[in-house]
């Protein structure tokens, strides 16, 4: 080893001493690393800018912005990023062909001519997606954010920009929030007879504040767990005055978007977040629905410890890991509480991949004993008394979507299901639908499928009129009976006849494993 320490010391003779004069010196070091620095800072700031919270702090409600078109009716961080938010969306739009698609074929017919839908979603470049195709299709929207951190502001600039009234930005408060909320619903000579909703809160303020308004809507469309327990809710107490779509329990929508987005999206929030690496560490992932399995697998993938926590028995036979001493699942309340925190270890890390921010209940941590830390967007260190430190991103809020992007793809999908329950409900003759919860129509689902399918250059193999009419089925679908649901039904409200010919099936099978299994018994 010190021979080569010599050999190595020793080559340095050979470079030129004038070669060697360029190298900077200490000084020299100190003010190129400065350069590097503050040139790697301007270009961050200048890409990362449209999105940051930080670069302004005059709240967007005191001030007064004018789109080209001279109209005021919208609220956003910095209507000058439009020109930026438009790029975005433009890449978006090349990922989501089958909204696009959508868009094109029925644009000539307008199926929501008439229609006045206020929404309340993550308002990103996929979103801006949706509603514009939802205003080609003959629609008038006015949109807010559903979560106070998702916001990508240039692309709200660039729907407001566009003439969409648009209420929302990144790092809103809590007051900032019901605001916006309520400028969207509340506005003179307007009046909405739509929602498209993710997580319920906008259904429930115009429920609350605007009941009028509420019992003239014609229908409700909810994509999140949260906003559909709370829809079953109004329905069981006899409150629910207009139908509403249960996009959440959507075949598309659970296999897709809650499987496939979480378990590309999770590692995307928690790298950019904290750098961490994830091979060795202990991960407990509380719920094993389909979101905690995309989460699982991308954890497990990576290297880490996985334990997997759950309180449904059947969902608890899937994980095949380890089960923790958490309870709870993901659109629950306090599945992570206070005595939990403290007992965890210094440096954990924290974060939710629900809906809500009630999932942990960060409520218990804002109190004098404990300090908060903020170290970079997004990121708290929460200080115990002893110095021990749990990081905690986005306050408890959803993370992917608070601290990082989703797959387009797989978003297109979503988009795509909420457009078409829209049209179904908005065009369904009288008497279709009475004042409950429904879950998307098979057929719609196969379709929302089929359109996605020439992305992968697939082609669906046909039944031959012999096969359709052994199974009997109709040749062009639905392939499948509305109580099959590509996973197991104890997640989906069942009515009395589902429930029955469920028992009707199992009771026929039963006989026949048991013969099956004693056959076996016999053979052996």
């Amino acid at each position: 080893y010190l021979k080569n320490l010599k050999y190595i010391l020793i080559s340095f003779d050979i470079f030129d001493k004038q070669e060697f004069s360029r190298f900077p010196t200490k000084a020299g070091r100190r003010s190129l690393s400065r350069s590097i620095s503050q040139s790697s800072t301007d270009s961050y700031s200048s890409a990362a800018s449209y999105t940051d919270s930080s670069d302004d702090e005059t709240s967007p409600r005191d001030k007064t912005q004018l789109n080209s078109k001279g109209t005021s009716d919208f609220c956003v961080k910095n209507i000058k990023q439009a020109e930026f938010g438009r790029r975005e969306i433009e890449i978006a739009e090349q990922d989501m062909s089958a909204l696009i698609s959508l868009r094109k074929r029925a644009q000539g017919e307008k199926p929501l001519a008439g229609a006045k839908i206020v929404g309340c979603t993550h308002i990103t470049a996929q979103t801006a997606v949706l509603i514009e195709t939802l205003v080609a299709l003959g629609a008038q929207c006015r949109w807010t954010a559903c979560n106070i951190y998702s916001t990508q502001n240039e692309v709200a600039a660039a729907l407001s920009e566009i003439g969409v009234a648009v209420f929302a930005w990144k790092g809103e408060s809590e007051d900032d929030f019901w605001w916006c909320i309520d400028k969207c619903v509340n506005m003179e000579g307007w009046q909405p007879n739509m929602i498209l909703d993710d997580g319920g809160d906008l259904t429930h303020w115009v429920y609350k504040k605007y009941p009028n308004v509420f019992k003239k809507i014609r229908g409700i469309v909810e994509e999140s767990v949260t906003g559909v327990h709370r829809l079953y809710q109004l329905s069981k107490a006899g409150k629910l005055c207009v139908p509403a779509m249960n996009v959440n329990d959507s075949v598309t929508k659970q296999k897709f978007d809650n499987l496939y987005c979480c378990r590309e999206s999770i590692l995307d929030g928690l790298k950019r977040t904290t750098d961490v690496m994830f091979g060795g560490k202990q991960v407990v992932v509380c719920g094993y629905g389909e979101v905690g399995k995309g989460c699982t697998a991308a954890l497990k993938a990576m290297g880490s410890i996985v334990y997997v926590t759950e309180i449904d028995p059947i969902c608890a036979l899937q994980i095949g890991f380890r089960l923790g001493f958490f309870s709870g699942l993901l659109g629950n309340k306090n599945v992570v509480t206070r005595d939990q925190l403290d007992r965890m270890k210094n440096g954990s890390i924290v974060c939710n991949m629900g809906h809500s921010n009630t999932e942990i209940d960060v409520a218990s941590l804002r109190t004098p004993e404990l300090t908060w830390e903020r170290v970079r967007s997004q990121v708290d260190h929460v200080i115990w008394p002893d110095g021990k430190r749990v990081i905690l991103l986005a306050e408890g809020r959803l993370l992917n979507l608070s601290c990082s992007t989703v797959p387009t793809f797989v978003l297109s999908i979503t988009a795509t299901t909420q457009a078409l329950a829209l049209i179904e409900l908005y065009n369904a003759p009288e008497g279709r639908y009475k004042q409950d919860v429904y879950l998307l129509p098979k057929k719609m689902d196969e379709y929302v499928a089929s359109l996605h399918l020439p992305t992968f250059d697939a082609h669906l193999t046909e039944l031959s009129d012999e096969q359709a009419k052994y199974l009997g089925l109709n040749k062009n679908g639905p392939f499948k009976p509305n109580y099959y649901r590509y996973n197991h039904p104890s997640k989906i409200p069942l009515n009395d006849t589902q429930i029955s010919d469920l028992c009707t099936i199992y009771l026929q099978w039963i006989p026949t494993a048991t013969a099956y299994m004693f056959s076996l018994v016999q053979s052996s």
